[in-house]
């Protein structure tokens, strides 16, 4: 019966998501003490409560010893599982010491059914020793500014130095969904695992993933002292967020708040189409003739927007005149696409066609520069014509000398 309750309930939060208008939302009601909502393409906080707060993060931890394992191996790369002795109700994958995986198995182990074992033979591969790796994990934090993060471990045991806040765990999830294939791990609701002749399937714990349509990751936690944790990826329409809820009573509480945030991101904010590829945006002179060309965008843009809010297209580098020959797609200047004035990417502008070379004679016989041109050219050919007199004659002398006798 609670079963049945809870799908109802996700199901009905489901729709509700779905249905989001394209008019704002309130300010979403939530029972999480941490929480915040990310528009990660612009760094944008679209919603935040204590998100500086820092708290015990359970197997959110184990973003970071994916990002790691990430940076230092190949996904070919095999690595020994280790002894692991976990207590009682840990996560974990069923690996025993001496099996040996593929990194890019044990990624899927650490990140879907959360595996402790996973997490501690990675350390050990990485970093020659659990101890060595968590200062690698405190480094790398550094380097990332996650200024309210300590870990203690790879896998998010209680600790008293293993803790985060909701602004620096959505920051560490952005940094992992730039890896493809952390991306594509994480949106997946189940795996399955080889090592040797040995087959397992494992499935993730984020059940988000497997019943929200929009849902894409990343990554769960649950201790009895850190609480229920989520830290959510969802994307519709070229929108992508990042959402985190800390220290939640229940996983259906978890859930819920992550879906309330999304709801409340996607109706904020749109894709909007900034350029379209082969729209004109600027014309320019030929040199040296009487035609013109037009510069058209290499390729289309898209921008994450407030809704209402609209891009900004500012034309750049672009000559007063082109020179040719050049031929049909040449790089000529650029649009520097930018939101809320400041700049966020560029287009290349093209030429529309060929660049003919520009006609002699008008070359020297128009601009500013016309006269001295001439003169160059007259000079220019009145030393040749002097330097081919010269030559002749010397040829004469030389065969007048060496006559025999």
């Amino acid at each position: 019966m609670k079963r049945l309750l809870r799908a109802s309930v996700l199901a009905a939060l489901t729709l509700a998501t779905c249905a989001a208008g394209a008019n704002a939302q309130r300010s979403p009601s939530i029972t999480a003490p941490s929480a915040i909502l990310v528009e990660p393409s612009s760094g944008t906080i679209v919603y935040a409560r204590a998100p500086y707060k820092r708290r015990a993060i359970a197997s959110t931890t184990k973003m970071m010893t994916a990002l790691l394992l990430l940076e230092r191996r190949s996904l070919s790369h095999r690595i020994r599982a280790v002894n692991y002795s976990g207590s009682a109700g840990e996560s974990t994958a069923g690996i025993e010491a001496g099996e040996k995986l593929t990194a890019a198995d044990m990624l899927r182990a650490l990140l879907l059914p959360s595996a402790n074992e996973a997490a501690a033979s990675i350390a050990v591969d990485v970093g020659g020793s659990q101890r060595g790796f968590v200062r690698m994990m405190n480094a790398r934090a550094k380097r990332a500014g996650l200024r309210g993060t300590h870990f203690a471990n790879p896998v998010g045991l209680d600790a008293s130095g293993n803790y985060s806040t909701a602004r620096d765990l959505a920051q560490l999830g952005i940094l992992l969904r730039r890896n493809k294939f952390a991306r594509e791990t994480m949106n997946r609701s189940k795996a399955t695992l080889y090592s040797g002749a040995h087959r397992r399937v494992v499935f993730n714990h984020n059940r988000l993933i497997s019943s929200v349509a929009s849902m894409n990751g990343i990554k769960t936690g649950h201790t009895q002292t850190a609480g229920y944790l989520l830290v959510g990826g969802a994307s519709r329409a070229k929108v992508q967020l990042i959402s985190v809820v800390m220290a939640e009573p229940s996983e259906s509480a978890r859930d819920a708040d992550t879906l309330s945030l999304m709801r409340y991101g996607f109706s904020r904010y749109s894709s909007v189409r900034a350029v379209r590829k082969g729209q004109i945006y600027a014309t320019a002179k030929v040199a040296g003739r009487s035609d013109q060309v037009n510069l058209v965008a290499s390729q289309s843009a898209d921008l994450v927007m407030r809704r209402g809010q609209r891009p900004t297209v500012v034309v750049s580098g672009v000559p007063d005149e082109i020179e040719g020959p050049k031929p049909r797609g040449s790089r000529v200047g650029f649009l520097s696409i930018r939101r809320r004035g400041k700049p966020v990417t560029r287009v290349a502008l093209v030429t529309s066609k060929e660049v003919q070379a520009p006609a002699l004679l008008a070359t020297l016989t128009s601009g500013p520069l016309a006269p001295a041109l001439v003169l160059l050219a007259i000079v220019g050919i009145a030393f040749a014509a002097t330097l081919s007199r010269k030559r002749r004659r010397r040829r004469r002398t030389v065969q007048f000398q060496g006559e025999p006798t």
